[in-house]
């Protein structure tokens, strides 16, 4: 996944955010697409070690902890954005409605 690749896809989905709640949006675009680069690179190792002499002894490696730490943080975020993303919606269907009722 190429970063400039995502920060398009979301500048696009966030064009219509007004200034004041683009400062915010750009940091947040940024920590999503950090999170997905390190969760991408995390998926690549081992989540869970088994001791080689019993196979039932088992433990999470710090990969599986990290990646946890990162979704979590990551899943927050989203909301966040998405949280802003239903604000600029409702505010435009809004806006629609009051256009349409001149015209009713």
């Amino acid at each position: 996944m190429k970063t400039e690749n995502r920060r398009a896809e979301y500048d696009e989905m966030f064009r219509d955010v007004d200034e004041a709640e683009r400062r915010l949006v750009d940091r947040l675009i940024d920590e999503c697409i950090y999170y997905e680069e390190q969760m991408t690179e995390l998926k690549k190792l081992p989540f869970v070690a088994v001791h080689p002499k019993n196979k039932n002894l088992q433990k999470t490696t710090a990969a599986a902890r990290v990646y946890k730490e990162y979704a979590t943080s990551y899943m927050n975020a989203l909301r966040i954005l998405l949280n802003i993303l239903r604000k600029v919606e409702s505010e435009e269907q809004n806006e629609l409605l009051r256009r349409l009722e001149e015209f009713a």
